[in-house]
C-alpha cells in the first residue's frame, strides 16, 4: 500500500497532504513538463493558456490549448477561481490533514454505526473498496496505522523497524474488510472504533477526473490537467497530436523512461525509490504491504497505470505496486490494463508492459 509520497510543497489549498512517504511518485512530472511544449511547433491560430496553483501538499498545472477566435475567449482567472473553489470543496471531504473535514469527522467517530457523509465522499470510498477487493488487499485505505509504525507518519519513533509483536497489534487494526460503505443514504461504517481512513492513494486522482469534469462542463476541448504527477489529458497537444507525459526513470532525478502518448486518458505512476529508510544495513520501503504489515521486498521500482480515470489509476498503480512485478504483471494481464513496470536488476532497469501499454506506445511510433 501506498504509504507516502516525497517532498511536498504547499501554499493556499494545500490542505490534502501525503503524508510523508505516502508513495505516488508525484513528483515525476517534473520532468514531464518539457515535453508538454516541445512535441510540435505551435501554429499562429492557436493559443496555449496555463493555470497553475496548489493543492493536497503539491503542485498543480493545467494547460488549455484553444484553437479558433471563440474558444480563445477563456477566461484563465474565472476558471482558476472556479478549479480553486473545487479543491477546497474535496479537501473538506477527503483531507486528513483538515480537522474539520468529513473523513477526519468519519475517523474520529467511535461508534461502530453508519456516520453520514457527502456522496462524493461515498463515491471515493466505494471504489477504494472496490480496489482493496480486486486486489486480495494490496490496496487498503485504512493501512495508517501500519505507516505509523514503520515511521512514515507523524507518530514519534525512537527505533525505526517495529517488532513483530508490534507489528501484529496494528494489523488488527486495519483491515478493508472492517469498513463499510453504501451510497443510499451516503455513509460510511466502522467495525473497530481504531479504523482511520487516509485516501491520499487515491484522492489526486479524484480531484484530476474532477477539473476534467468541470472543463469539459464549460466546452474546453483540449486540455492536460495535472495534480502532483496524477494527469488526465483531454484532445490534443499545441501541435495537434496526443499529449506527451513523460515517465521518470527510478533512481535519476531527472531522467526519462518511456515517453506515453496521452489522449482522452489518464495516467498515474506509484513507485517506492524516492523514499526509504536504513537500520542495520537493511533498506526499507516506505510502500507498506498491509498483508504482511511490512515494506514491500520485491524488485519492482515502480508502475503506471494508464485508464479512462485517473482516480482509478491511481489506487491500481498502488494496488500493483504492492504486488510485485510477477503478481502485478499478472493482474494487469487478466484485466487488460495498460501497464507499463520497471524493474530493478543487477545491472540496472528492466521494463514490463502489457500488450495495451505497448500498443499505446506502436501509437506514438507511428507518429498519429
Amino acid at each position: 500500500m501506498k504509504t507516502g509520497a516525497g517532498p511536498k510543497n504547499s501554499v493556499s489549498t494545500n490542505l490534502l497532504r501525503l503524508r510523508p512517504g505516502m508513495n505516488k511518485i508525484s513528483w515525476f512530472y517534473i520532468a514531464i513538463i518539457s515535453f508538454f511544449l516541445s512535441c510540435s511547433p505551435q501554429n499562429q491560430a492557436t493559443k496555449l493558456t496555463i493555470i497553475e496553483g496548489s493543492t493536497m501538499g503539491t503542485f498543480y498545472t493545467i494547460k488549455i490549448v484553444t484553437t479558433d477566435l471563440r474558444q480563445q475567449k477563456i477566461n484563465p482567472d474565472s476558471l482558476k477561481l472556479k478549479i480553486d473553489s473545487l479543491l477546497v470543496q474535496i479537501n473538506h471531504w477527503m483531507s486528513t490533514y483538515q480537522n474539520d473535514s468529513e473523513i477526519t469527522g468519519f475517523n474520529n467517530f467511535r461508534e461502530p454505526e453508519w456516520y453520514p457523509v457527502a456522496p462524493e465522499l461515498a463515491y471515493v470510498v466505494s471504489y477504494a473498496q472496490k480496489i482493496s477487493g480486486l486486489s486480495g488487499g494490496a490496496f487498503d485505505i485504512t493501512v495508517g496505522p501500519l505507516v505509523n509504525l514503520w515511521g512514515f507518519g507523524p507518530e514519534d519513533r525512537t527505533t525505526l523497524v517495529p517488532t513483530e509483536a508490534e507489528i501484529e497489534v496494528r494489523q488488527k487494526l486495519i483491515g478493508f474488510n472492517k469498513l463499510q460503505v453504501k451510497s443510499t443514504p451516503p455513509s460510511l461504517k466502522k467495525e473497530i472504533a481504531e479504523i482511520y481512513c487516509d485516501l491520499s492513494a487515491i484522492a489526486k486522482g479524484y480531484g484530476v477526473d474532477k477539473i476534467a469534469e468541470y472543463l469539459d462542463s464549460q466546452n474546453v476541448r483540449n486540455f492536460m490537467t495535472d495534480i502532483g504527477g496524477e494527469i488526465r489529458a483531454h484532445g490534443r497537444n499545441a501541435g495537434n497530436k496526443p499529449w506527451k507525459i513523460g515517465v521518470a526513470t527510478p533512481d535519476e532525478e531527472f531522467g526519462i523512461q518511456k515517453v506515453i502518448p496521452l489522449e482522452n486518458k489518464a495516467v498515474a505512476t506509484s513507485g517506492d525509490y524516492r523514499n526509504y529508510f536504513e537500520q542495520d544495513g537493511q533498506r526499507y520501503s516506505h510502500t507498506i504491504d498491509p498483508r504482511s504489515g511490512k515494506p514491500i521486498t520485491h524488485r519492482l521500482a515502480s508502475v503506471t497505470v494508464i485508464h479512462d480515470s485517473c482516480m482509478v489509476a491511481d489506487g491500481l498503480a498502488t494496488a500493483i505496486n504492492v504486488m510485485g512485478p510477477e503478481n502485478g504483471y499478472n493482474f494487469a494481464i487478466d484485466r487488460e490494463l495498460p501497464v507499463l513496470l520497471i524493474v530493478r536488476e543487477n545491472e540496472g532497469f528492466k521494463e514490463k508492459m502489457t500488450p495495451q501499454f505497448q500498443e499505446i506506445l506502436e501509437f506514438n511510433k507511428n507518429g498519429i
